[in-house]
């Protein structure tokens, strides 16, 4: 009988492509730095506040892995998790672009779907948990705006069309003040009187911090966010990448609207040289910003000062081989006869690249699993080969002959 969660974990880390059931592979490694994130994550459960962190690493070190074992970390402390990629599609730099994207890839504990709007259906106009978030929309947020919102869909709920809207609203299609004051109207016969109107190219951080709030009153021990691949963001040019600084740094050093939250940014290894001294990100931020540097210089320091990710070492890896073992013989039921040292030794003359060190375990244990035994790759000598290309001659293209019979 074949387990099909270790079929996944196997074809998962033979492609390349890291995964939450993954991150179990790698629960083990890297203990240091795990128990630092798990004091952090306590620190967000036990003493409700943010907190972020920066790591850096080589391409194919176990980045990724270790962002989906911070994920599964999470989930065990009954918290919310988002794991989103940075890209030029999703790019930080314009939050307002960003922010549905995260929460397209948000997931309540225990679900494999992505989605908390479930959460609203739980709230009542006058109920304790919608009063709570009421008041911290009023009183915690930069617009009223979405204290507007939230007593217009809890009261609209036999209109549709305001459901729809709204919920839209809550996921990234920005509703307009004016829509938002018509539907107020419609439901209160009140007018939504906003002290400081919505703008959401200035105030869509207001959504994150709101949604973090909705986490902590459902019941759910914090949020964690997870922003992978944001060496991307170098891609940007200089205006855009400060952006993008200014808006990391609300994960990183979070205002107080932000509730009993983790974030953590993952960058290549070679950020710092290729993108803030290349492309001379402080020379740049001198020019644009002269006086008012902070927060964006801060996070440029926080990226050149970041945790790298180091090596796993041999016994790491080892525990590493040996999980990826045990799962290749629970995905297609067999035991391997391959020792732990043979394995260690197809992982150690393979690339210093973690992701290609695993992929050729994985080979030789299929390779056995096939064969009834591995047998290591070699290049022998090249064999060269000839062909004549049947192209007309020019001769032969000036008349009516056939050229496939001249």
């Amino acid at each position: 009988m074949y387990d099909l969660e270790a079929r996944h974990i196997i074809e998962a880390l033979r492609s390349g492509v890291p995964s939450r059931t993954v991150g179990q592979c790698f629960a083990q490694a890297r203990p240091a730095l795990l128990e630092r994130i798990q004091t952090q994550l306590n620190e967000v459960r036990e003493q409700h506040v943010s907190s972020g962190m920066v790591i850096r690493g080589r391409y194919g070190e176990g980045k990724t892995h270790l962002l989906n074992t911070v994920l599964s970390m999470a989930y065990e402390n009954n918290m919310v998790v988002s794991l989103l990629p940075l890209s030029l599609e999703n790019p930080m730099d314009k939050m307002h672009t960003m922010y549905p994207a995260l929460v397209s890839q948000t997931y309540l504990p225990g679900r494999e779907q992505p989605g908390f709007f479930e959460l609203f259906s739980n709230l009542s106009l006058n109920s304790d948990p919608s009063n709570q978030l009421q008041v911290f929309a009023l009183k915690e947020l930069e617009s009223d705006k979405l204290f507007y919102t939230l007593r217009t869909y809890l009261s609209a709920q036999n209109n549709d069309d305001f459901q729809f809207s709204l919920r839209s609203d809550f996921e990234g299609n920005f509703v307009s003040n004016a829509d938002v004051k018509k539907m107020y109207r419609a439901e209160f016969k009140q007018t939504a009187k906003f002290n400081t109107p919505f703008a959401k190219t200035l105030h869509t951080f207001d959504y994150i911090a709101f949604l973090s709030k909705v986490f902590q009153v459902m019941g759910y021990a914090g949020w964690v966010i997870l922003f992978d691949e944001a060496e991307l963001m170098g891609r940007l040019g200089k205006k855009a990448r400060i952006n993008f600084y200014r808006n990391m740094a609300k994960f990183i050093n979070p205002p107080p609207s932000l509730i009993n939250t983790f974030t953590m940014f993952a960058f290549t290894d070679s950020y710092v040289d290729e993108v803030i001294d290349a492309k001379h990100d402080i020379r740049n931020l001198n020019e644009l910003f002269p006086d008012n540097q902070e927060p964006m210089l801060s996070m440029i320091h926080e990226i050149s000062n970041a945790n790298r990710l180091r090596s796993l070492t041999q016994d790491e890896i080892r525990q590493v081989v040996c999980h990826i073992r045990e799962y290749h013989a629970r995905a297609y039921s067999w035991t391997p006869a391959s020792t732990d040292d043979e394995l260690m030794h197809v992982a150690d003359s393979a690339s210093h690249a973690l992701r290609t060190r695993l992929r050729s375990v994985i080979e030789y244990l299929d390779q056995e699993f096939q064969y009834g035994n591995a047998m290591e790759a070699s290049i022998g000598a090249l064999q060269t080969s000839s062909y004549e290309e049947a192209t007309p001659s020019l001769e032969a293209m000036n008349t009516d002959e056939d050229p496939a019979n001249s």
